[in-house]
């Protein structure tokens, strides 16, 4: 139900934005087809002298734009002057107006320029991502469970990506970021924050500079591969860059030491994990508070039988067999390793991969 509103809202935003951009176009339209009748309506009289309704008149306003009227000659001068100027004026009015009109409201899914940059203009506050790779196409799912308008940039047709954008109804330019024109066919000056997120550490850092550009306070986030230029770019440039190799090391890391580490980041100085632990020894008896207070865990969520509860209560007392999803800092992770008897990750085979209750496996 919030999605056919969210989708309702967005065709009514955009048909808003067309009527805006062809308002010069819609009211000749109306000029033409409601003032041309009128005026055969009051000036024209037969050679019997009978006048013509309004729908004679608009018959014969019709047929005019293709050179066919379907009234004899009069002598008047104001009638002779509109059969001559309706035709080039009317093919050309419904040619480059009323029928581009019609292809960019019925024909969106081809996501060309013109179509993106219509769609642009209904946004604010939406999020610009540059790039449709691996990365562009999880950052775009993610800001999409989020409720984000989001427009997508990607310079190849063939990009990985692409098909599955296009399916999802996500607007997508297929445009060289280097272009002058393809940031502002975003509407990039309106938009909350940019992602650059291409596999070219000059390409992003070029996206994120012609974005600050066109938008002072736009929020930059640009992925680096280089990590020594992502921290001068963090500092000088008031950016968040994020190095691809400095978040994935500690990940990996963690995952060759102790695979019951499902996942890792690091604030600040500190090197924060997030892990399962299936209460057996130690924990069953103690409250969710005692493991925040006595080891620095911070429950994310228990899991007891088939129910799951994201963000326990401090009061709710651990049971032995349910499976608590806690984020703590290495050191106390190790700590409460301990104090649960697990000081050692068991050992799996390949064939054999951790079968931690609850666990999910990461795709």
């Amino acid at each position: 139900m919030v999605a056919n509103r969210r989708h309702l809202r967005a065709n009514l935003r955009y048909l808003r934005a067309l009527v805006r951009r062809f308002r010069t176009t819609l009211v000749l339209a109306a000029l033409l087809f409601l003032g041309g009748p009128l005026l055969y309506h009051w000036r024209y009289r037969a050679p019997d002298g009978d006048a013509l309704s309004f729908g004679e008149a608009l018959h014969h306003v019709y047929f005019l734009l293709y050179g066919q009227p379907s009234l004899p000659y009069v002598h008047d001068w104001l009638i002779e002057l509109a059969n001559v100027v309706i035709p080039p004026v009317g093919i050309a009015l419904v040619a480059d107006g009323v029928v581009r009109f019609a292809y960019l409201f019925f024909a969106r899914h081809k996501n060309d320029k013109e179509w993106i940059e219509v769609v642009t203009e209904t946004m604010k506050g939406h999020v610009v991502v540059c790039g449709a790779g691996r990365v562009g196409y999880r950052v775009v799912a993610q800001l999409r469970e989020m409720g984000k308008d989001i427009v997508v940039v990607e310079k190849r047709e063939d990009a990985a990506f692409v098909s599955a954008l296009r399916d999802e109804n996500v607007p997508l330019l297929i445009d060289d970021t280097r272009s002058p024109l393809c940031l502002p066919r975003t509407n990039v000056k309106d938009a909350s924050a940019i992602v650059c997120a291409t596999d070219d550490d000059l390409a992003n850092l070029n996206i994120a500079l012609d974005a600050r550009k066109l938008n002072p306070t736009i929020r930059v986030v640009i992925r680096l591969f280089d990590e020594d230029l992502s921290g001068k770019v963090r500092d000088t440039f008031k950016a968040e860059a994020l190095s691809s190799s400095s978040l994935a090391a500690p990940a990996m890391a963690l995952a060759a030491m102790d695979p019951r580490i499902v996942h890792s980041f690091h604030l600040g100085k500190h090197l924060m994990v997030v892990s399962l632990f299936e209460a057996r020894e130690g924990l069953p008896g103690v409250t969710i508070s005692d493991v925040r207070d006595r080891f620095g865990g911070l429950a994310l969520a228990l899991t007891r039988g088939a129910d799951e509860q994201l963000h326990p209560v401090g009061e709710e007392v651990i049971r032995a067999g349910d499976v608590l999803t806690i984020q703590s800092s290495y050191p106390d992770y190790c700590r409460l390793r301990a104090f649960a008897g697990e000081s050692e990750p068991p050992i799996w085979s390949h064939q054999d991969p951790p079968p931690l209750p609850g666990q999910r496996r990461v795709g």
